[in-house]
């Protein structure tokens, strides 16, 4: 789906990108998967940075409450290991 957002590539939603769609909102918005944050402490981050993309988890008292997640900038392709990490953290104290 993600090839769907690129420049020069026409978008073209079929049964393949539908099923997927459909798959994900319902894993990830489940009431069995995410909750509701409860009071403001003992939250959670575990973030992780590759060189394809980031990723964020918030926890809170080991419940997922929210997952975070985009693909690299064309810039940030070049970053090394130690600057994606901390671009990680940034993005997930933005969310």
């Amino acid at each position: 789906m993600t090839k769907l957002t690129q420049k020069k590539v026409k978008f073209d939603w079929g049964d393949k990108q539908e099923a997927a769609f459909q798959l994900l909102k319902e894993k990830l918005c489940s009431t069995h998967v995410l909750a509701l944050p409860e009071g403001t402490k003992n939250f959670i981050f575990y973030c992780d940075a590759s060189h394809k993309g980031l990723g964020v988890v918030l926890m809170q008292n080991e419940k997922v409450i929210a997952y975070a997640s985009r693909q690299l900038k064309v810039h940030e392709k070049n970053y090394m290991t130690h600057d994606l990490e901390l671009g990680v953290v940034v993005f997930a104290l933005k969310i």
